[in-house]
């Protein structure tokens, strides 16, 4: 049961070991209780039931120790991997709303050149279209760090947003619809 013991961590290091090479703290201390059991303390319950016997009960706490660090290993792993990187900034946006915002920003990029004179062929197809739209503009401002947004209310250019949607698509007397 020694060898046993000692097989097992040195195949633990490589799964649940620590940044510092140490073995985390409930697998230190559930392997020391293990290797405690003497073989002289098994011992048998009533006949034709199952052996009393203490290993069984340090390996169950051994195994739950070494599945929980391997856990937090792992999990810490996934959530490093998901973080942005310093100073960055990650947005989660639909198919929909990355055609929407590459459009957006293609058009306003043309109007904010001095030379582009003419009408774009790229117009929203609907309101509900326009209303996407704005929406992934929306999402794209709020992750912007408030010290660095142009407007501090972001309310503003939302209903401004809002409010040309519903005036463009509004039927009115001398009108139609878009």
């Amino acid at each position: 049961m020694e060898e046993a013991i000692r097989e097992m961590a040195r195949g633990l290091t490589s799964h649940c070991q620590l940044e510092a090479g140490e073995l985390p703290v409930g697998v230190e201390k559930a392997m020391s209780k293990l290797k405690t059991v003497a073989p002289s303390q098994r011992r048998r319950s009533a006949k034709g039931t199952r052996p009393a016997d203490p290993y069984h009960a340090q390996l169950w706490v051994l195994g739950d120790a070494i599945g929980e660090a391997c856990w937090l290993k792992g999990h810490g792993a996934g959530v490093r991997r998901k973080a942005p990187a310093q100073g960055k900034i990650r947005v989660d946006l639909s198919v929909n709303e990355l055609l929407q915002l590459g459009w957006l920003a293609h058009l306003g990029f043309k109007h904010m050149m001095p030379n582009y004179r003419g009408f774009e062929a790229y117009r929203f197809s609907g309101e509900e279209d326009a209303l996407e739209g704005a929406h992934a503009i929306g999402r794209i401002e709020a992750v912007i760090p408030a010290s660095q947004r142009p407007i501090a209310d972001l309310s503003v250019n939302y209903k401004s947003r809002q409010k040309l949607i519903s005036d463009w698509w509004q039927v009115t007397s001398n009108r139609l619809t878009a």
